[in-house]
């Protein structure tokens, strides 16, 4: 059974003229990342972009070329995305994609959407010259590229209880990338968007300490408390917040996998930073509608739901 959902379907996106562009894409969902497939052709240069919108505008989109150059014309502006690289954009306004070549010559790229709130960027951090286009043969980027290349050609072979794993290794390697990006980008210096970078990732490293707290982390890069805040609330969060939503979100995806069965909600709750399982039950239940057990019981009742689909 395929990556849940998948779409399939061929378009004539609006606004293209006839024979000039077809389109044919698909969709995979990977616990709150998008990856998108598209294979399209075009006989001519002419500015027939299909406009790939999306229900979450604050995300970031990466297109990798699969195969010939990618136009992606976005915010006024339009840029030549060539083969063995990324292009990374947000997905606040509409974006643009064409190609050239010879009548009928296929040209196939992958667009992933990752929520901006699950990277460690700062605010605007994307519009910067060093982060919108990125290699892909080398580095981190080359890594992305591999798994998105990978998923591209074998989505069918994975399970709807692989998307929370592809999920977080997939946005595992997009924040190392970023997080490289930006500290090799000689506008940035050491400015406060690098640190704040720099902490994200501390963050994300230590989220199994239980004493994890703001002081300690501005103790750890030997700030002020009232600055470090004052980082957070610049970016449109706070420390806190920012914590308590990372470790829900593995906790989540802890609760989902069927590895971790044999863990009690109580150990999964200590495994990332909980101190007490009631704060974890509220938290939780704030944050996805419904209590840490319930979640559970209902992945492994659509998980038995698959097995059965699966074997009949």
């Amino acid at each position: 059974m395929l990556l849940r959902p998948c779409v399939a379907a061929a378009v004539r996106p609006q606004g293209t003229e006839a024979g000039t562009f077809e389109e044919t894409h698909r969709i995979v969902r990977l616990d709150g990342l998008v990856v998108r497939f598209m294979a399209f052709t075009s006989g001519r240069r002419r500015h027939t972009p299909g406009l790939l919108r999306t229900a979450n505008p604050e995300a970031v989109r990466i297109f990798l070329p699969l195969s010939g150059s990618v136009d992606v014309s976005h915010a006024g502006s339009e840029t030549t995305c060539p083969a063995n690289s990324l292009y990374v954009l947000s997905t606040s306004h509409p974006v643009g994609v064409r190609a050239a070549g010879r009548d009928s010559e296929l040209h196939a790229c992958v667009a992933l959407e990752i929520p901006r709130a699950r990277l460690p960027l700062p605010r605007g951090g994307v519009a910067r010259p060093a982060v919108r286009l990125l290699p892909a043969d080398r580095g981190y980027g080359a890594l992305l590229a591999q798994i998105l290349r990978q998923l591209a050609h074998e989505a069918d072979t994975y399970r709807p209880a692989d998307g929370p794993r592809l999920s977080a290794i997939i946005t595992g390697v997009a924040s190392a990338l970023f997080c490289a990006a930006f500290e090799n980008d000689p506008e940035a210096g050491s400015g406060p968007e690098i640190l704040l970078l720099r902490i994200k990732d501390f963050i994300t490293r230590n989220l199994h300490d239980v004493d994890l707290a703001p002081a300690v982390v501005a103790s750890a890069h030997h700030i002020s408390l009232s600055y470090l805040h004052r980082l957070f609330q610049q970016d449109g969060t706070s420390v806190a917040g920012w914590i308590r939503s990372r470790r829900l979100e593995h906790a989540r995806r802890d609760l989902a996998e069927r590895v971790s069965a044999a863990l009690s909600i109580r150990d999964i709750a200590t495994r990332w930073g909980f101190r007490h399982q009631a704060h974890f039950s509220r938290a939780f239940r704030e944050a996805y509608g419904c209590a840490p057990r319930e979640f559970r019981h209902e992945e492994r009742r659509r998980s038995e739901f698959e097995q059965v689909l699966r074997t009949t």
